[in-house]
């Protein structure tokens, strides 16, 4: 693997993935995938007629070049107002190896 990459893991209120996404893309993101989910956190539950209603989430999966992680990061942050508290949270990991990127498939590869 010539280039290094990090995965954005963006966990954000339902609805907020769009902006979220156009965001990191105005970063130099060049796309993600959004997983659709649902928070267990005790402080988050809700209640209604005595039944725990568990918000809705989305999950923003942005994998960049090491070098443009801080600045999408910074952008998806901004953009789904990751600094309130209870409107998501966003990390990243440093990735291994990747496979399936058009820029990392070289015409001669066999596998």
């Amino acid at each position: 693997m010539d280039k290094e990459y990090s995965l954005i893991t963006a966990i954000v209120q339902k609805g907020f993935s769009d902006v979220a996404m156009a965001a990191a893309r105005s970063a130099g993101a060049r796309g993600g995938t959004v997983v659709n989910g649902r928070g267990t956190g005790a402080a988050e539950a809700a209640h209604f007629l005595g039944v725990a209603i568990e918000p809705e989430k989305e999950i923003l999966l942005i994998l960049v070049e090491s070098s443009l992680r801080d600045e999408v990061m910074k952008a998806v942050n901004r953009a789904a107002g990751l600094s309130t508290p209870g409107n998501g949270i966003a990390f990243s990991l440093p990735v291994e190896d990747v496979a399936g990127l058009s820029s990392d498939i070289k015409p001669d590869d066999g596998e």
